[in-house]
């Protein structure tokens, strides 16, 4: 079997090894994901892996830097598309909120401190949490919010929210309208 990165049957072995990665993630926690069931779910051998990633830390990285794009890309859409700064800012948080719900094991993929570390992120991690901490700072901005005290207690907000109704403490629903009237009271507006 060939060593080089292009030698595989898949033409692109790390792209299907997260691939693999990345469908396990929506069935589990990636603290169950091993480097051989990676490899077995990309139908390649058991040490495959280890051409592309040192450590399940490696792969663990990976899967969570493609988790957080996911996860700008959704709220950076959401916030573009809506219209006035109050609804950047409530849309944007939903799909932060959504994200939680609907793909919770991504979610806690981003988040865990053993793979992405507080104030040590990877390279290709940093961007992409200044691009979502941009995103929510902006919309706060618009919408009057502009202390950093208001952009965290944002974040908090839908972070908070969403992690709690990923975890079944109530639904997405009351989230999301939970979310919105929050905003209302921080803008000073009682629009529900």
């Amino acid at each position: 079997m060939s060593s080089s990165k292009d030698g595989y049957h898949h033409g692109d072995l790390a792209r299907a090894l997260e691939d693999a990665a990345m469908q396990l993630l929506e069935r589990m926690p990636a603290a169950e994901i091993s480097l051989r069931e990676v490899a077995r779910a990309a139908n390649v051998s058991h040490n495959a892996p280890y051409h592309h990633f040192a450590d399940r830390l490696g792969l663990l990285k990976a899967i969570a830097e493609r988790s957080m794009a996911d996860l700008l890309e959704q709220v950076r859409v959401a916030s573009v598309a809506a219209g006035t700064p109050r609804e950047r800012l409530i849309e944007g948080g939903s799909a932060y909120i959504r994200f939680a719900v609907e793909h919770p094991h991504a979610f806690d993929a981003v988040y865990d401190p053993t793979v992405c570390v507080p104030g040590s992120p990877t390279a290709t991690m940093a961007p992409l949490i200044q691009g979502l901490e941009d995103v929510l700072a902006e919309s706060a901005t618009a919408a009057g919010l502009d202390t950093p005290a208001d952009g965290l207690a944002l974040w908090g907000l839908i972070h908070g929210l969403g992690t709690l109704a990923a975890a079944g403490h109530f639904t997405l629903d009351h989230a999301i309208v939970a979310h919105a009237a929050t905003v209302d009271r921080l803008l000073g507006e009682s629009n529900l």
